[in-house]
């Protein structure tokens, strides 16, 4: 006779895996990534900005992400509809809560407002190699001060971190820019109206993009795109701004404009700028800039006045200032190139309005953390093999309170130590899961040591290398495995360690 069939199907397992385009990050890295931001924390709070830490959801309204005309907002945020019909969404950025932030506590908040903020924000983009659609950022701005000499002491914050989280002096440059003055080099090229803004919106956006490929494509290409456009190796076309050569000139002599020091770059974009008065405002506030780094000693070998500098320039209104580390790696093909930008920023002094209806200056500088543990990581100023904590092995499943005992005099004496706490019938098992465990020191105490009140100290680190690169001298120094009084562990276990 046939088996009746089951009523319900069998309830199907759920998938133990990530997310596309999400990762998860385990003991080392988090470590590392939080030893790094502790650094860049201690330069922000030594230069007076206060920590503040938003919610990561805010309002698709407040993030500037609504389409009225659609049934959810448009990608690039990860927005959901709340019982209340209100459209919310994960943070995008750090900047955006910011401003929010200034608008809805501008009556207690002192003024200016300083803070630096970090934490994961979210991205609904598409993935890719190494671009996940959550990551870390690391900001720091000031809300409410008109004065260039912001954005000179946010430049000069920038330099001191990058220094303290490790990167030389030589290795790293801030470049410094001004969107008025390129603003203004567009005036004096033809292609932008101070009475019409709009006009030639087109073109001045195909101009923006040659001028961020200029290391990329060269003097012939960027004068290609300028021109009436460019034909890549594989025969490609790509539409240019349409200028005229004296036009394109003028374009090509401003991202040729940088000089051995800020004065005497100023000094040339001030010649390029000619009539433009919007053009001449950018000028000073880079002059001004360059006075100020130079009087507290940030001189062009730290921060560089440097016209090539775009950075998105739709969305600053005055300076703008990018990180680029200069030593080189080797890619993935084992090529030599420079590591590149790890940091960016500017001045945006229209985003607070949004909520007030008034202009609210503000400047600030965001750091990608992934790419600059990246770089520290290449410089070898990260280590990868952090060090576990010291495993006490459990010989006896009834004193297990002589086991814990021991590891809290390790705890107590700065030690980081823990209990093993799996199934101790297998003592290799315990020893297995210390190496996993990347642990220093195995403490061992069977009942012959129980009895003659003494500990076995194993030395895990330096008896993985006995058979590989070890002398006979350093076992003879330093055996890996010794017997101590109980009431010596302490001692025993930091000597060893070096502590």
């Amino acid at each position: 006779m046939a088996q009746d069939k089951p009523t319900e199907s069998k309830a199907r397992r759920p998938r133990a895996e990530t997310p596309k385009g999400f990762r998860d990050y385990f003991g080392a890295e988090v470590t590392e990534r939080k030893a790094m931001l502790d650094k860049v924390a201690e330069v922000y709070h030594r230069y007076g900005f206060d920590p503040l830490e938003t919610s990561a959801v805010e309002t698709v309204e407040a993030l500037g992400k609504f389409l009225p005309d659609v049934d959810r907002p448009n990608e690039g945020v990860f927005a959901w509809q709340d019982e209340d019909q209100d459209w919310l969404a994960l943070r995008y950025d750090l900047t955006a809560p910011l401003a929010r932030v200034a608008a809805q506590y501008r009556n207690d908040l002192p003024a200016p407002y300083r803070r630096y903020a970090m934490g994961p924000v979210w991205r609904n983009e598409k993935p890719g190699p190494g671009r996940f659609r959550q990551f870390y950022q690391c900001d720091a701005d000031t809300v409410g001060a008109p004065s260039v000499a912001a954005d000179a002491e946010i430049c000069a914050m920038l330099s001191d971190a990058l220094e303290t989280v490790g990167i030389p002096r030589g290795d790293y440059i801030v470049r410094v820019n001004n969107r008025k003055v390129l603003n203004g080099v567009m005036e004096v090229a033809g292609v932008l109206d101070p009475t019409d803004p709009g006009r030639f919106a087109n073109e001045r956006g195909i101009v923006l993009r040659a001028i961020d490929k200029i290391d990329r494509l060269g003097e012939t290409g960027v004068r290609a795109l300028l021109g009436e456009g460019r034909k890549d190796e594989s025969g490609d076309f790509t539409k240019g701004a349409g200028l005229a050569p004296e036009q394109a000139e003028v374009v090509m002599a401003f991202m040729a404009a940088r000089r051995a020091t800020g004065a005497e770059t100023t000094a040339r974009l001030r010649e390029l700028v000619g009539p433009s008065a919007i053009g001449s405002d950018g000028v000073a506030e880079l002059e001004t800039i360059a006075d100020l780094l130079d009087r507290q000693g940030y001189g062009p070998d730290r921060i560089l006045i440097d016209p090539g500098v775009v950075r998105g320039l739709g969305y600053y209104t005055g300076p703008v200032y990018e990180a680029e580390l200069t030593f080189e790696i080797l890619d993935e093909k084992g090529r030599k190139r420079q590591f590149g930008s790890v940091a960016g920023g500017g001045r945006y002094d229209d985003l607070v309005k949004r909520f007030t209806g008034q202009s609210v200056p503000a400047t600030g500088v965001s750091i990608g953390v992934d790419r600059l543990l990246a770089a520290l990581r290449a410089k070898g100023r990260v280590s990868t093999d952090a060090q576990g904590p010291v495993v006490v092995t459990v010989m006896d499943r009834d004193r297990m309170a002589d086991y814990m005992a021991m590891v809290a005099d390790l705890r107590n004496a700065g030690i980081r130590a823990e209990v093993y706490l799996g199934n101790p019938k297998n003592f290799g098992n315990q020893l297995k899961y210390a190496d996993k465990r990347a642990s220093p020191i195995a403490v061992i105490q069977g009942g012959n040591e129980s009895e003659k009140g003494t500990v076995i100290l194993k030395d895990l680190i330096l008896g993985a290398q006995i058979a590989q690169n070890a002398t006979l001298e350093e076992w003879k120094d330093r055996p890996a495995q010794l017997e101590v009084p109980r009431a010596d562990l302490v001692a025993a276990v930091q000597k060893m360690l070096g502590k």
